[in-house]
């Protein structure tokens, strides 16, 4: 395993280039297998889950190779309809090969997911959809066995009783082939949902309504492969944007869609950073410390559940107290501990922290325990005075692309090194 050793106290400065996003890239791999042929993904982010979900890809018999940040895909011979549990234990976006290998080849065997470990996150959503556009589901094993009994998935008027993001992104690839028309209610507002459908469309799918709650699909017999280009990763760009005013420094942050980001920017303003915001990047400075400010997650265009344990570590020197309220995901403060080890001072509670700004951090040696938390532990050892040991990196490899590089080359003292821990 790999671990980041960090001295803190280092302002970060100088310019980063946003890589494509992580959930879009996830989103959009598993559309070649609702058209045989070759697909290039440009601007795809070269880390972990995007390689991850490649050999997912593979076992299916597509041929997945990354070259650079642009990912090819020949879907040309599928050989297996099932997605086994080697690959799908590590990411929990594995499931969206579920709907359009059903939606295809009216089959599908896929394990239920893994991912990142910080509370449940049912799959009931996934499958009642499913059902209500015809198919079969049963679950034996520790897998989905979903067929369409006709052959073929039916549209159906389907109301997603919360806002998901991942079942709103199986659902949708499911019923493009479906016979018929389709609505979809309640959709999620995701860019990454977004960019999907608009891929789809180029595809040859009939939808209306993107961008909006309600969609209207009218189902095609076959579709066709296109290329695409990967939106900019809004979390990513956040987590820099925080990092950035959590040392107070002074930092373009490149390739990035602000209108994707404003409820981040809000809270940075309404902190005391100054962000000069253009068409494709963001200026931000920070001099002194932060204010407090409250956050809550909520679905987007809400504050990001992907960028709240971020923003705790950014509070950790604010001038009070702030409150960080996590209604998407109540168990998300497992990074809670290991900020305490460097000495911060926060009180949890269900579902939301309370962060006590002030505390001197000291470095110390912590333990990544998903990906968000490993970010938000990078940005507390750089505000941390002496060196802080940072283990189990390999979730910060899942979501961010060369992370300590990009880091050192604004001024941050991060590298990465071997350990023996197991």
């Amino acid at each position: 395993m790999d671990k980041f050793v960090i001295d803190g106290g280092r302002r970060l400065q100088g310019s980063v280039t946003i890589s494509g996003a992580k959930n879009a890239s996830l989103a959009l791999m598993p559309t070649c297998l609702l058209a045989p042929g070759i697909y290039h993904l440009r601007n795809t982010p070269n880390n972990r889950d995007v390689w991850t979900f490649s050999r997912l890809l593979g076992s299916l018999g597509v041929h997945a190779e990354l070259n650079g940040n642009t990912l090819f895909l020949d879907s040309s011979n599928i050989t297996s309809y099932e997605a086994p549990y080697e690959h799908v234990k590590k990411m929990r976006a594995s499931i969206y090969v579920l709907g359009p290998l059903l939606a295809r080849f009216g089959q599908a065997r896929v394990s239920l997911p893994g991912g990142c470990n910080f509370g449940p996150r049912p799959v009931d959503l996934h499958l009642k959809g499913l059902e209500r556009l015809g198919a079969t589901i049963e679950v034996e094993g520790g897998y989905i066995i979903a067929t369409a009994p006709k052959g073929r998935l039916q549209g159906a008027h389907f109301h997603f009783d919360i806002s998901s993001v991942g079942a709103s992104v199986n659902i949708l690839m499911a019923a493009v082939l479906a016979e018929g028309h389709t609505t979809l209610t309640n959709v999620a507002l995701e860019p990454e949902v977004t960019a999907l459908a608009r891929m789809l469309v180029k595809m040859g799918a009939k939808i209306e309504g993107i961008g909006t709650t309600t969609l209207e699909i009218d189902g095609v017999d076959t579709m066709h492969p296109t290329d695409e280009e990967t939106i900019p990763d809004r979390i990513e760009a956040a987590t820099y944007l925080i990092a950035a005013a959590a040392t107070k420094g002074d930092v373009l942050v490149r390739n990035v869609n602000p209108y994707h980001l404003t409820a981040v920017i809000q809270a940075l303003e309404d902190s005391g950073a100054e962000l000069d915001v253009n068409a494709d990047t963001i200026r931000i400075s920070m001099a002194e410390d932060p204010k407090p400010v409250d956050i809550a997650t909520a679905p987007y265009p809400g504050y990001p559940t992907d960028a709240q344990a971020q923003w705790a570590a950014y509070m950790l020197h604010c001038t009070g107290a702030a409150r960080v309220r996590d209604h998407i995901y109540p168990t998300r403060f497992g990074y809670v501990s290991e900020l305490i080890r460097l000495g911060a001072k926060i009180d949890t509670d269900e579902g939301q922290c309370v962060v006590f700004g002030g505390s001197k951090l000291t470095g110390a040696t912590v333990m990544s325990s998903d990906l968000r938390a490993s970010a938000s532990l990078v940005i507390a050892a750089m505000m941390a005075e002496g060196q802080s040991e940072i283990l189990r990196v390999y979730h910060i490899d899942r979501g961010y692309e060369n992370i300590e590089a990009r880091l050192t080359a604004m001024g941050a003292s991060i590298r990465r090194e071997q350990t023996e821990e197991y």
